[in-house]
């Protein structure tokens, strides 16, 4: 594996939209797009926000020249998952530990989410190297108001079988999401990092498939969804440089709580929708999404990367 192993901890806000779309039905309520009854705020899961990321990163996988660790999808469709765990455990010489590695390094998705892998060989199989946890974790991305699901009925005049032949037309219906605005949280451990052998390059993959995810992911029901923000909070430390193990240490454990640096990032209505007398946004233009972090109030030893807003855009915390 790469030696460039991540050693900061890092905790993501990830912001984005739908506009007349579905962005992730509920199989259990005829593909409805998914709701909290209790709030009736949307709901997307950490598992669709993951298949966005590794449905990128196959259609553009990053290039191997000078980097041992490859980019292959382990979830993904097609060959059982059994299949490349025996060809790892097999060309490792049954050792399970250095099967683990070798599915690590190959395959991104593994690095990044970890994964179960006591399916198929029997040497992993109870094995203390059957489930590999990622440094990557998200949680279910919530809609910051209420939604009001609809359901569209729609027609179609072409028959696809003989029966339908006899009939004029047929109905359907799709599910759709009139606005929406989503708020999903992110962390990323160096303590697993290491574990996987998760890089920086890895991290910058990422990043760089949150922000893009949408954007080769058309389809009618999500024909409009949009990253609106992503803000990365990375612990450095505190300490004096004379002081690397410490600060490296701080760096590695965090410097802040992360649910303290994600109420720093205010979203609400906009004073415009307001003194309209809205009560849910409409579109993007109804909100105002705030970052109350400066160079001044940002907790000492935390880099806050606005990464919606280029490489460059970086808050570091005053020194002084």
């Amino acid at each position: 594996m790469s030696n460039d192993i991540l050693t900061n901890r890092h905790d993501f806000l990830l912001l984005f939209e739908v506009t007349n779309g579905n962005p992730n039905g509920d199989p259990d309520a005829g593909n409805m797009p998914r709701i909290d009854p209790n709030t009736n705020r949307g709901l997307v899961t950490d598992v669709c926000l993951k298949r966005k990321v590794r449905n990128f990163i196959e259609l553009f996988p990053p290039s191997r020249e000078g980097d041992e660790n490859g980019y292959g999808i382990f979830i993904k469709q097609g060959p059982a998952l059994e299949r490349t765990i025996n060809k790892a455990v097999e060309e490792n010489n049954k050792n399970p530990e250095a099967a683990v590695r070798w599915l690590a390094r190959e395959f991104y998705d593994i690095r990044t989410f970890g994964g179960v892998l006591s399916v198929g060989h029997e040497v992993m199989k109870g094995s203390a190297f059957g489930q590999l946890r990622g440094p990557v974790q998200f949680t279910f991305a919530q809609s910051v108001h209420s939604i009001t699901p609809l359901e569209v009925s729609v027609t179609r005049c072409v028959a696809t079988t003989l029966e339908d032949e006899k009939k004029e037309r047929t109905m359907g219906n799709k599910h759709i999401v009139p606005y929406g605005l989503y708020v999903a949280k992110g962390y990323i451990s160096p303590a697993f990092a290491e574990k996987t052998g998760f890089t920086n390059v890895d991290l910058d993959v990422l990043f760089e498939s949150l922000l893009c995810m949408f954007e080769h992911d058309r389809s009618a029901a999500r024909g409009e969804m949009i990253v609106r923000g992503l803000f990365d909070f990375e612990h450095v430390g505190t300490q004096h440089p004379n002081n690397a193990e410490q600060n490296k240490r701080e760096a590695r454990l965090g410097c802040a709580h992360a649910h303290k640096l994600f109420e720093g990032i205010k979203v609400e209505l906009s004073r415009t929708a307001q003194a309209a007398g809205k009560t849910f946004p409409e579109s993007f233009a109804d909100y105002s999404v705030e970052n109350t972090w400066t160079v001044d109030n940002l907790p000492k030893g935390v880099r806050l990367h606005l990464r919606h807003e280029g490489p460059a855009s970086i808050l570091s915390a005053s020194q002084a």
